[in-house]
């Protein structure tokens, strides 16, 4: 073996070994295994159903269906209203009593997702459709 490739190899073998550690230390917990986890964060009536799309649309929406979460920071009648979007239309809001988490979580950039968990028909708009709140949770090991 000629002493270039033996000081090559050695080089090579010498960065695959320290490689690792040093990107270890600069980038941090990117390299560590990390797994995602959605837990549950709330479930929830439909605020505000019977004045929007939602009587229009009721039936065409199915337990299972993703809903979109919009937050209004400017919304006049609440600071921290979330706005409950199906396929781009208006079904209503998370209620006031139920928006203080989600609201803060999604201020932060929080991945939230939504979904429905539950039709019923009912004369009264709070029990026709029940969303349930999942949030994801990053678990570094």
């Amino acid at each position: 073996m000629s002493r270039r490739t033996f000081l090559k190899s050695f080089t090579t073998l010498l960065a695959g070994m320290t490689l690792p550690a040093i990107l270890q230390a600069k980038t941090g917990s990117q390299y560590r295994q990390s797994k995602i986890e959605w837990k549950t964060l709330q479930t929830f009536p439909v605020a505000g159903f019977q004045y929007y799309h939602g009587e229009s649309l009721w039936p065409q929406l199915a337990a299972n269906q993703r809903l979109i979460l919009i937050r209004e920071p400017d919304n006049s009648h609440d600071k921290r209203a979330v706005r409950i979007d199906w396929q781009g239309l208006k079904l209503g809001y998370v209620p006031r009593d139920d928006n203080a988490a989600i609201s803060q979580l999604m201020d932060r950039g929080e991945t939230l997702s939504a979904l429905i968990t539950g039709l019923r028909k009912s004369h009264n708009p709070w029990e026709r459709i029940e969303v349930e709140v999942k949030w994801q949770i990053q678990i570094n090991s």
